[in-house]
């Protein structure tokens, strides 16, 4: 008979059966994780037993899989090769054997959503009241950032990061609402005066830190005159301090918008066209409950509705 005809024996489905399956998601979680220590943890294996499962993951694919780098660990070709098919076929798995879904009634979970701490000042408050109306016994555990890294998207425990759109991710993205730069300034100042009115004549209020200030760049390119007056550290205080103690400064307008409803704050659309600055969802790549995902997906666009 043809090799047409060989049907699951000429696939080498059939040489599955001397196959211990059970490596596959300690597998997963060594190739995800470049560590037996943290893989051995997401999987509730001791540490002895997942170097003894990868043992006989390097005999049975006749690949060292990880192999050390200086003080780390890297991948083999073959093992970054593996790691989409594998997330995909033990995903697939999961749902062939119908394990339980998630259950927003009753699911204790702790739901972890990174983002920076402005971020957190604009949809926190939200998010709070619709994760305790929608999984009343789950715990919401929200984890501020400055600048993301690798560890920000795949460290064990983060569910999403609320991404802006200014910051590189390695991994898909989507939009979950739209924000740009304005100027805010004391209501103190003449009403008359435009924005770049108060850009020119107000001191500005701007965060101390290594990495420039975008807009200002725009405004320098523009020949646009202005003076610094006071440098802090903290970006949320910014609106806080221009409200109560005068001055000008540059701002998302989403943080802003919320801050008015705090103390009273002078908006301005910026004079000069900007990129958005936008917020995205980037989704661990390592979660699969995708019930869940498609759950608490659904939720934040409800928490970003009315932005």
């Amino acid at each position: 008979m043809g090799h047409d005809g060989e049907g699951a024996t000429g696939s080498g489905l059939d040489r599955l059966a001397s196959v211990n399956l059970n490596l596959l998601v300690p597998l997963l979680a060594l190739l995800e994780e470049r560590s037996v220590t943290k893989a051995a943890e997401r999987v509730g294996l001791s540490q002895p037993a997942m170097s003894h499962a990868l043992a006989r993951m390097r005999r049975l694919l006749g690949d060292d899989l990880v192999v050390r780098q200086g003080s780390g660990v890297t991948l083999t070709p073959r093992a970054l090769e593996m790691i989409a098919p594998l997330r995909s076929a033990l995903q697939q798995t999961a749902h062939i054997l119908n394990l339980p879904r998630f259950d927003p009634a009753t699911d204790r979970r702790v739901i972890t959503i990174a983002m920076t701490n402005s971020t957190a000042f604009v949809v926190g408050p939200r998010l709070t009241r619709l994760i305790a109306e929608r999984a009343p016994h789950a715990t919401l555990r929200l984890l501020t950032i400055t600048v993301p890294t690798e560890a920000t998207f795949t460290d064990k425990g983060v569910d999403v990061v609320l991404l802006s759109e200014g910051h590189f991710s390695p991994y898909p993205r989507e939009r979950l609402y739209d924000d740009r730069c304005v100027v805010v300034a004391s209501p103190d100042t003449p009403p008359e005066a435009s924005a770049l009115d108060l850009l020119t004549t107000q001191p500005h209020i701007v965060v101390d830190t290594d990495r420039r200030v975008f807009p200002y760049t725009v405004l320098e390119e523009k020949g646009v005159p202005y003076r610094v007056g006071q440098l802090i550290s903290d970006f949320l205080l910014v609106p806080f301090l221009v409200a109560r103690a005068g001055g000008v400064a540059l701002f998302r307008y989403q943080v802003a918008a919320t801050m008015r409803t705090l103390a009273d704050l002078r908006i301005e659309e910026f004079p000069f066209p900007l990129p958005g600055l936008g917020i995205d969802m980037v989704w661990n790549p390592r979660l699969t409950d995708q019930y869940f995902i498609e759950w608490l997906r659904a939720l934040l666009f409800d928490v970003a509705a009315d932005l």
